[in-house]
């Protein structure tokens, strides 16, 4: 699979863009604050409907317009597809897939698959628990596009329930009546119903993706692996040591845990328990990798852990797109050549680079000038 043509309207920097791509390697190179992130970012928006640099659509939008339009045009073997987005921030985005028929925005997922390298990866060993969620998340709806519909509900149930529980925690530091909680016997039987698939497809997603992150790290830094990943789930030890993995058992968990907390969770007014309070813990050797990993180290096991995704994704179906963004410039020459080898016989490269010293002489291919808004290839 692979992006043949892109399309901005008042996407980021962009008033108007046509950028013609195909197989192979393609690098925009340009001073940094030109607009090459934003051409890669566009791609990585139609694959998961969300920005690897900013948590809501508005800054997406270019300065004075009302919304902004990505469109692509995708080969997969002899197929072609027209894919199309209209960001609207504050209101309902819409989508099209060949021009004709609308869809809802989750419909075209599946559509462009990528894999995305950037700076903002070492927060996956580095960062908050928030990050490997995502992490994780976003490539369970790689493999399976309806999981989209998974999370949406299950963040629509999540804020119903906190939604009550604050109205309890409310009402109770004020002196008030107690509430009637009998609806949030309702709201755990949904959440768990809802996590219990959410955390299923993660789990299943960490067993398949260890042993394929682990030969990454190797090929990356010979002799300083082994990895290891650890699901910590906030229902407890059942789930950790893989005593329940199936999605009944799992929803029998997930209840009993709700039960277990919902006195803190009314003096509290939130949630305590279920997959958005989760995380993955990262071991390099026998030691975790957060606080314990060097620079190096930590840089290394966030690519082995893109580079696992790319080869899973791989492996299940269409050759995802490749995208590194500004990558080469943080790593030391060795890293450099190790991961442009890796990455150089995917079917699509997509580079982005501040000088041309940047991009690895393996990487070779078309070029495109980023500079001012404009794009022009070299």
């Amino acid at each position: 699979m692979h992006v043949s043509h892109l399309s901005l309207a008042d996407f980021r920097s962009y008033a108007r863009a046509e950028v013609p791509l195909g197989p192979g390697v393609t690098a925009f190179v340009g001073p940094n604050g030109q607009g090459k992130t934003n051409l890669v970012e566009a791609i990585g928006y139609l694959a998961t409907l969300g920005s690897h640099r900013v948590s809501s659509d508005a800054p997406l939008v270019r300065m004075g317009a009302e919304r902004a339009v990505i469109r692509a045009a995708v080969t997969q073997g002899e197929r072609q597809q027209l894919v199309e987005l209209e960001l609207n921030p504050g209101r309902a985005n819409r989508a099209r897939v060949n021009r004709s028929s609308q869809v809802r925005p989750r419909d075209v997922l599946g559509i462009v698959r990528t894999v995305l390298f950037a700076p903002e990866d070492l927060a996956l060993v580095k960062g908050d628990p928030g990050e490997r969620r995502r992490f994780l998340d976003d490539l369970v709806t790689a493999r399976s596009p309806r999981m989209a519909a998974v999370r949406s509900d299950y963040e629509r149930v999540l804020k119903q329930r906190n939604t009550l529980l604050k109205s309890a925690a409310m009402a109770r530091r004020h002196g008030g009546r107690s509430m009637d909680l009998s609806t949030l016997d309702v709201w755990d039987q949904h959440l768990a119903r809802v996590g219990a698939e959410l955390l299923a497809q993660r789990l299943d997603l960490i067993g398949t993706l260890l042993p394929l992150a682990d030969k990454a790290y190797e090929q990356l830094a010979p002799g300083g692996g082994p990895l290891g990943l650890t699901y910590k789930s906030s229902a407890g030890e059942a789930v950790d040591s893989g005593a329940a993995r199936t999605r009944e058992a799992l929803h029998e968990v997930l209840l009993a845990a709700l039960g277990e907390v919902r006195k803190q969770e009314i003096e509290r007014g939130v949630t305590l328990v279920g997959p958005h309070r989760d995380d993955v813990l990262l071991r390099l050797g026998e030691l975790p990798a957060k606080g314990y990993a060097s620079h190096g180290e930590s840089w290394s096991y966030a690519l082995a852990l893109r580079l696992a995704s790319y080869e899973l994704l791989r492996s299940e179906g269409a050759e995802p797109v490749l995208v590194l963004d500004d990558v080469f410039a943080e790593l030391d020459a060795r890293r450099r050549e190790r991961l442009a080898e890796l990455v150089a016989p995917g079917e699509q490269v997509l580079v982005t680079a501040a000088v041309d010293d940047d991009v690895p002489a393996v990487l070779t291919g078309t070029r495109f000038a980023v500079s001012g808004g404009e794009v022009t290839r070299l």
